[in-house]
């Protein structure tokens, strides 16, 4: 086997246990068996677990990151974006379970750092740039559009940690509701909206 194939074993085996197991409870020494090569060989192409673990969630993001951004290149209606984003992560979580996994258990949607939560920043910029230009072509506040693009974002992204495992129903009926939410719900907006009861004091 050569230098890159076995780095590419280690990326694989390190990802299976990641996913399975989460960063913590993964040491090198398992890491090295379920790869049939010694610990040094470990610490040869990646210095240890953390080097390991990080060339994974690095490969994870580019490859969900590229998945989303594509979907927001992909229509021409807003509503039709907002779709394409929504099915793009399900079907992430869909087809690449153990990376969705390793993403989301050690970098928690509620954490400001991490592999989630960078990644969950990148989208929001996304969306954020669209919703500035649909604010403005509809009269609305362009200055709330970060706040609202952090609302749409974190929604999905929540969406599709409950779908990880739930499963039911499947990715489209999912998308369409959560979409059936969002856009309902944009549709809409009152420009001015306040709370109809306010704690007193």
């Amino acid at each position: 086997m050569s230098g890159q194939q076995r780095r590419e074993q280690l990326v694989e085996v390190g990802r299976a246990l990641f996913a399975e197991k989460g960063v913590d409870a993964t040491s090198v020494e398992e890491i090295a068996a379920k790869a049939g090569v010694s610990k040094p060989v470990v610490y040869e192409h990646f210095g240890g677990k953390e080097g390991l673990y990080a060339v994974v969630v690095d490969r994870e993001m580019a490859a969900l990151l590229d998945r989303v951004t594509t979907s927001l290149r992909s229509g021409s209606h807003p509503r039709e974006l907002l779709e394409q984003a929504a099915l793009a992560l399900l079907d992430y979580v869909e087809t690449s379970s153990d990376g969705f996994r390793i993403l989301v258990r050690d970098s928690p949607l509620g954490e400001s750092t991490g592999g989630f939560a960078s990644l969950i920043s990148d989208a929001t910029t996304q969306v954020e740039h669209i919703l500035v230009e649909q604010f403005k072509a509809s009269g609305f506040d362009p200055r709330t559009a970060p706040m609202y693009a952090q609302m749409l974002v974190g929604m999905v992204a929540l969406t599709g940690q409950w779908w990880l495992d739930a499963r039911k129903p499947k990715k489209f009926e999912v998308a369409a509701h959560l979409v059936n939410l969002a856009w309902n719900g944009l549709s809409h907006l009152e420009r001015r909206p306040e709370l109809r009861t306010r704690p007193k004091g």
